[in-house]
């Protein structure tokens, strides 16, 4: 038995399948959560009821159908990892159901949210309103993940090019657009951020913290700070809200649902498919009438 099966089984998920550092520290603190409830037990002679006893306790404690859901993909993994690999005979995690997590339709913006969202990015002319702008118009623009976007090279852009590539989860790389307002929010602001303190950074957003750049929790800040003072509702803009509206607002334009899902960089179009959720009926209709692969097309 390994000393660390926990440590194990992360370095087995960064090695293997190339696992964010994000995920790594979420399956971290769900297995440390996970093992508090041994009783007189450990990884190798855990069992099935151990397994149900904890999740149950999840449950009144109060905890969410997603969060008791993500727990459990957090054990199955593990148990299935350590029986791979030979360290117990059996995985008592298999035969378990947990709860059926719902799948919550993404939170979007309008058009109009995002204008007035960019308005007020776009406010001053020193290097943060620079930046902030050029933030904002590459979120919308491209449909990046936070930490895609925080981490960019300064090298991807130099060249102003309208498709930037980017290496997203899993270590999978990607192209992603840059329209011609994201492309002149960056021939501002990298002038200002090349005669900055931090111009020697390799990163297009460069801060003096610990990682190098600007952390998606700055990031996040900023956002919220933005859309309170276009009016919006603070609690419902994030990065993540710019990418679905990225997406929403090409799907309600007509783009196709498999150049949607390639952008956005999903491995399975199940998961694109949500957007036909937060789009008029007649869009959603179009899309699966049209789409090459919809069930019953003969285009």
């Amino acid at each position: 038995m390994a000393v660390d099966p926990v440590g194990s089984f992360l370095n087995h998920l960064a090695a293997e399948r190339g696992a964010a550092l994000n995920t790594l520290d979420a399956y971290r603190r769900d297995l440390a959560e996970y093992e508090k409830s041994f009783d007189g037990c450990d990884f190798t002679t855990v069992g099935r009821g151990d397994i149900e006893a904890h999740l149950a306790a999840l449950e009144a404690q109060g905890f969410a159908t997603s969060t008791r859901a993500r727990h459990l993909s957090a054990i199955r993994q593990i148990h299935a990892f350590l029986f791979a690999e030979g360290w117990r005979d059996d995985d008592p995690a298999a035969p378990i159901r947990g709860p059926r997590k719902e799948r919550a339709l993404p939170r979007t913006l309008t058009v109009d949210d995002v204008s007035a969202l960019l308005a007020v990015a776009r406010k001053g002319d020193g290097i943060r309103a620079l930046r902030n702008a050029c933030l904002v118009e590459m979120l919308y623009a491209s449909g990046l993940r936070i930490t895609e976007l925080v981490s960019m090279p300064v090298a991807s852009v130099r060249r102003m090019p309208k498709m930037v590539p980017v290496r997203g989860k899993g270590g999978k790389d990607r192209l992603v657009p840059l329209s011609d307002r994201a492309r002149a929010a960056l021939a501002a602001y990298l002038p200002l951020r090349d005669a900055g303190p931090h111009k020697g950074s390799s990163f297009l957003f460069p801060s003096r913290g610990k990682s190098g750049h600007l952390t998606r929790v700055r990031l996040f800040q900023m956002l919220r700070a933005m859309a309170a003072e276009a009016g919006l509702d603070a609690t419902k803009v994030s990065p993540h809200t710019l990418r679905h509206a990225f997406a929403t607002h090409l799907l309600a334009n007509g783009a196709d649902l498999r150049v949607i899902q390639t952008l956005l960089g999903h491995s399975d179009i199940a998961t694109t498919e949500i957007y036909t959720h937060v789009v008029p009926d007649d869009l959603a209709d179009l899309v699966f009438v049209k789409h090459p692969l919809a069930e019953g097309s003969g285009e």
